[in-house]
């Protein structure tokens, strides 16, 4: 069974879902794909894990990188899986291009090489925003792509973040 609960950030609302496991959702409202991973029958409730993230939220949304993380529980294929474990691997303040993360994936499979673009929509599919940090992933120069919870936003998680913007950093 999934829980949800909500927290107001100063980025906006955010809606949190959650199983016994852990963490399974973590979204804007209103962003691209939002509770897309959330049963249909769920119920609101207070559990550890949504005080934990709000405490890890409030440390973040302070401008600060917190130093604990909520039990996670991501649900996706193995491939989505596979490229938010690297997403949660880029360091606070600093960011990875999308060709990057595809090199890392195509090593790590023993690949010539790995689509960018599967990477990207694996990316942007990722349920549980800020926590595993697919809005430090940018374009190759730099630039900001895609953002399910739109690029205002992640424009202002990195300025929070305070963060470098040139890439290469897994």
């Amino acid at each position: 069974m999934q829980y949800v609960n909500h927290f107001q950030s100063p980025a906006g609302g955010i809606l949190l879902a959650a199983d016994e496991i852990g963490l399974t959702g973590l979204w804007f409202e209103g962003q691209k794909y939002f509770a897309a991973n959330l049963d249909p029958e769920h119920g609101e409730k207070s559990i550890p894990v949504f005080e934990q993230t709000k405490q890890w939220l409030t440390v973040y949304f302070s401008g600060q990188e917190p130093d604990f993380m909520p039990s996670i529980h991501m649900l996706g294929t193995p491939f989505q899986r596979e490229v938010w474990e690297i997403l949660r691997r880029i360091p606070y303040g600093k960011t990875a291009t999308y060709g990057e993360i595809a090199k890392k994936i195509a090593q790590q499979k023993g690949l010539l090489r790995m689509s960018a673009q599967a990477v990207g929509n694996a990316v942007g599919h990722n349920p549980i925003s800020i926590l595993v940090p697919c809005h430090r992933v940018v374009g190759t120069n730099g630039s900001l792509t895609g953002y399910a919870g739109g690029i205002d936003r992640k424009a202002w998680l990195l300025a929070l973040e305070k963060a470098d913007m040139q890439p290469n950093c897994i």
